[in-house]
């Protein structure tokens, strides 16, 4: 029994020797290209992450790690059928993973390309951003007030983090800056581009007529018009943030991670949104 203790002691010693002197021997030889591939890989794990923040991406990743669990467990308990259908999936996966992500991957590499340039611009720019970001929400509030009033039913889609460039190709592109005059023009219900989303990519108005998806789901409220509708199916999609003003009663709602949030004011749309939109607690609301 001691024999066998004194074994195991001496086992657990010499794995901790050998531990502490593999970390000791990793400090000694650490050269400026070990430092240069760390940055490098911590980069590129900083890019992945931000590629596949898009919640689309995300299922699809979610897909792929789940299908790579069940080759893993097939190869462990030799289960040739599995094994033999979806190593031919992965081999041609990398393949359809480029052509399907060709738009994102491409925008990937624009943005590495010049992300250091607009980095260091923005250094001098986040107050001016900030004041940017300040006027689009007092914009939208005062023309969803006014739509409110009017009874000018309004669909308005503000982009977070998720990328809605299938959402924006469906409709008209506008590029301009976000006034409230402009967004009431554009609802007017004679004018060409008022039946449809509004889509605004931080403070500019990226498109309008665009075509939202309507909900996956069945438990929503068959009472709900199209455009509520719509601004639910967006949400289940997507962590953007959609106005819809009725055109039957005026009445202000939000729908936000497939739910529909109603009966807001001028202020609490206001409050809502910084909070919501520009990640502001509620003192800092009361100091601005």
């Amino acid at each position: 029994m001691y024999n066998l203790l004194d074994a195991s002691t001496s086992a657990v010693t010499m794995d901790l020797s050998a531990m502490l002197a593999f970390v000791k021997n990793a400090f000694v030889n650490f050269t400026v290209s070990d430092a240069v591939d760390i940055f490098l890989l911590s980069l590129l794990f900083f890019l992945a992450v931000k590629f596949f923040k898009n919640k689309k991406t995300g299922a699809l990743l979610i897909g792929i790690a789940i299908c790579l669990i069940i080759f893993v467990l097939a190869t462990l308990f030799n289960l040739s059928g599995i094994k033999f259908i979806l190593s031919g999936i992965f081999q041609i996966g990398a393949l359809a993973l480029i052509i399907i992500f060709q738009p994102e991957l491409r925008e990937l590499l624009e943005k590495m390309g010049s992300g250091s340039i607009n980095s260091i611009r923005s250094i001098g720019d986040q107050s001016h951003k900030k004041q940017r970001q300040y006027k689009t929400i007092e914009d939208i509030c005062r023309a969803v007030h006014i739509l409110s009033v009017e009874k000018t039913g309004a669909l308005i889609v503000l982009e977070r983090t998720t990328q809605l460039d299938d959402i924006i190709t469906t409709g008209t592109r506008i590029n301009a800056d976000v006034s409230d005059s402009l967004i009431r023009n554009l609802f007017f219900n004679r004018a060409p581009l008022h039946d449809g989303a509004l889509v605004i990519e931080e403070d500019k108005i990226s498109a309008a007529a665009c075509i939202l998806p309507l909900p996956r789901h069945t438990d929503v409220d068959s009472d709900l018009g199209t455009r509520h509708r719509a601004a639910i199916g967006l949400s289940e999609t997507s962590d953007a943030l959609i106005i819809v003003v009725s055109e039957e009663t005026g009445v202000i709602s939000v729908a936000k991670e497939r739910e529909l949030i109603r009966n807001f004011t001028s202020d609490s749309l206001r409050k809502f949104l910084i909070r919501e939109f520009l990640h502001e607690n509620r003192e800092e609301e009361a100091n601005s």
